[in-house]
């Protein structure tokens, strides 16, 4: 019987009490800087106290959620498809990323400060980065070392679009730009990747298209609840949504990953045949 490791769920929970403990801290004692209304533009009217929009804020616990839940599968490598488990350690790693989405969207809903936007975009470049690096790395068929650089790469390049302050139409922030082409640089070596089949490897496309329409419809009720659909005052907001959303995305983007493994044809041949 197959048995599994506890250290990626050990290591992410580590992960998740430091993060979400300086989170806690940091609203608390005011180290991210005073409120500059950043945020407010996503309809939540910001209450008293120290959580300013608290739907926003809380509703990233679905990363965290997400998160372990990819660490709890990280340790079984039966379950890891045939190529994670040769890249030891990227599947605690995402599980980490993950995770970290979590408090650090919410420092920005928590607060409206100005590094609390800082965090919330760093986390944003984060996740896209590693969806679009891994799919490039298994592309040029390279390991460990070419994702990191590439990973690198992306988040300081996604830094550098960010610096740029003018209003992006639908987007709203340069930055924002930068973490939809990674989305779409990912959706689309992965589809590449699908239909190359030269070493017989396939995913199962049906967790990628989970997370691409998670991700769609996220997009669609972040976009008309920021204005049309707007209540301020109450606690179910259209943003709290897209973080539940992103959120479940972010775990089928893992499972994607998972699911790769060759694929045989009836016969026993190695073949094209279906996608899961």
């Amino acid at each position: 019987m197959p048995t599994r490791s506890l250290r990626p769920l050990a290591l992410t929970g580590a992960v998740t009490v430091v993060s979400v403990g300086l989170l806690v801290l940091a609203v608390g004692q005011g180290w991210l800087g005073a409120d500059v209304g950043r945020g407010a533009n996503f309809c939540e009217h910001p209450r008293d106290g120290h959580v300013k929009q608290p739907a926003n804020s809380f509703s990233n616990l679905g990363f965290v959620v997400a998160g372990l839940l990819i660490a709890w599968h990280a340790g079984r490598a039966d379950r890891l498809g045939e190529v994670l488990p040769r890249h030891r350690g990227l599947a605690t790693a995402y599980a980490c990323v993950v995770v970290l989405l979590g408090p650090a969207s919410a420092a920005m809903h928590a607060t409206q400060s100005e590094w609390g936007g800082h965090l919330d975009m760093l986390s944003m470049y984060l996740v896209a980065s590693f969806s679009a690096g891994y799919a490039l790395m298994r592309w040029v068929g390279q390991g460990r070392v070419f994702f990191a650089q590439l990973f690198s790469l992306f988040v300081a390049g996604c830094e550098l679009v960010g610096l740029y302050d003018g209003r992006v139409p639908v987007v709203d922030f340069a930055g924002n730009v930068a973490f939809a082409v990674l989305l779409l640089t990912a959706v689309v070596m992965e589809v590449r990747l699908w239909r190359r089949r030269a070493d017989g490897l396939r995913t199962d496309l049906r967790w990628g298209a989970g997370a691409l329409g998670s991700i769609l419809l996220a997009f669609t009720i972040w976009n008309v609840t920021k204005s049309a659909w707007c209540d301020p005052h109450s606690l179910i907001q259209g943003h709290a949504v897209w973080h539940l959303l992103c959120a479940v995305a972010a775990y089928l983007m893992f499972r994607l990953w998972a699911s790769e493994r060759t694929r045989q044809s009836p016969t026993g041949s190695i073949g094209p045949a279906g996608t899961g």
